[in-house]
């Protein structure tokens, strides 16, 4: 199955937005931290618009400044997307596990659970870990890069093993014949490797999609050899258009180079976005996102970029003439490029936050129309094979992003009217799975 189309996802983090002001707006639910009900409804939203999947990044650490916000990653995102798969019945689950600390067959057991569980819909964000913080909560020290790979590629083989343990073959329940599975199609794997290992078989069967479909995050060096082994998705955070063209020209050239078709892995780029019935409208609205984040830091962080000092008392004031002149470029990012210019145009600084200049990702702050244009600027480009979303508040960015940006994209032939099938790898377009590619040679693995 060929999926041409424009893919379309969700970045999931703080529960009421990536923006730092989301959860201090008048509506945020204080509580949403901890509320499954609130994942639940973003999913919803997010399936309303025939989104193909919501992507939980994670970290095995307290990430963030718990003094001025709530933590930038969910709870579990594993069991978040277990709660969501029984109130959800399309859009595709990703959660991201560690192959630091995870052993294989944990990770297996677990992702195949939610497979079965969402009927073909879950997704394995498969990472490295890399934090000091997050090896102390394990008792471990940070290893070398060469273990932390070494583990990596361990780890996703043993897991594909495992999922291909339990084969079709061994059929479904009998009560006729008395047969519950034939048991010559469930069969061990013991596969050891210098890292990990395991003798399986796996207790649980596959899923309509066969086994996950394996994402991992744009990474250099051998964090792109193994995504150009496995992936299928690949999450990458590019500055800038030109700078997303080089990500996705890189994923395909070591993806043939792996003897895999490059048009097997989905390049899916990070972008922000901020909507309003006029471009003045949603700038007004992420002026206030921006008053709520806290305005003498942001205000700071705006100054950095600059290169001048903006005074808080100033917020609503245009640059003085010698500010003007002091201005001075460091990046060349797309963000700053557009701090610059309306700094030179006379905006004010707080007018200046409100077209997201300190976001971390490209994006567009104003009509749905403009949102569409930029979307289909970069794929009809092929830079990028889809998105992810990175909402600002969810209150109201996600659904107002369904009913306004979706329909555009549609009539523009971008997005598919509704789901062209059931599960993940029916939105990406990919062939039944079930086991390792056979046309990758295992590494360093015995059995």
């Amino acid at each position: 199955m060929k999926h041409n189309g424009m893919l379309l996802g969700a970045a999931m983090g703080p529960t009421n937005g990536h923006h730092p002001g989301a959860w201090r707006m008048p509506w945020a639910e204080t509580d949403s931290y901890t509320d499954v009900k609130s994942h639940v409804r973003a999913a919803q939203i997010a399936e309303r618009g025939g989104l193909d999947y919501l992507f939980y990044p994670d970290r095995a650490f307290i990430w963030g400044d718990l003094e001025t916000g709530p933590p930038i990653v969910s709870i579990d995102p594993a069991m978040l997307l277990a709660a969501v798969a029984n109130s959800t019945t399309r859009i595709g689950l990703v959660p991201s596990l560690s192959t630091s600390f995870n052993e294989p067959y944990s990770i297996a057991r677990q992702l195949r659970a939610l497979d079965v569980m969402s009927r073909g819909r879950a997704g394995w964000n498969a990472i490295p870990s890399y934090e000091r913080e997050a090896f102390a909560n394990y008792g471990l020290p940070v290893p070398s890069r060469e273990n932390k790979y070494g583990r990596l590629y361990e780890v996703i083989q043993i897991v594909e093993a495992l999922w291909a343990s339990w084969g079709r073959g061994a059929g479904t329940p009998d009560k006729v014949t008395g047969r519950f599975a034939d048991t010559s199609h469930i069969r061990p794997i013991n596969l050891q490797g210098r890292h990990v290992g395991s003798r399986g078989p796996l207790q649980i069967p596959p899923s309509e999609q066969g086994q996950p479909v394996l994402f991992m995050p744009f990474a250099s060096g051998a964090g792109i050899q193994a995504a150009g082994m496995y992936a299928n998705g690949i999450i990458g955070m590019p500055s800038s258009i030109e700078d997303s063209r080089r990500q996705r020209d890189m994923i395909r050239a070591v993806t043939e180079a792996a003897g895999r078709d490059a048009d097997e892995v989905k390049y899916l780029s990070f972008a922000t976005f901020g909507l309003g019935a006029t471009e003045q409208e949603a700038v007004e609205r992420r002026m206030a996102l921006e008053e709520a984040a806290g305005i003498d830091g942001r205000l700071a962080h705006l100054s950095m970029m600059l290169g001048v000092r903006l005074d808080p008392r100033d917020r609503d004031k245009p640059l003085g003439v010698v500010q003007a002149q002091a201005l001075r470029a460091r990046s060349g990012s797309q963000q700053e490029t557009l701090a610059h210019k309306l700094a030179s145009e006379g905006r004010t600084p707080l007018e200046i936050l409100g077209h997201g200049v300190l976001d971390p990702n490209p994006g567009v702050i104003g009509t749905a129309e403009q949102v569409a244009d930029m979307f289909q600027e970069w794929f009809d480009a092929g830079v990028t094979d889809g998105f992810s979303l990175v909402v600002d508040d969810l209150h109201d960015g996600f659904g107002d992003f369904v009913d306004h940006v979706v329909p555009i994209l549609r009539r523009r032939g971008l997005r598919p009217d509704d789901y062209q099938g059931t599960t993940l790898r029916d939105h990406f377009g990919l062939p039944d799975q079930l086991g390792p590619d056979p046309r990758l040679t295992d590494r360093e693995l015995t059995s």
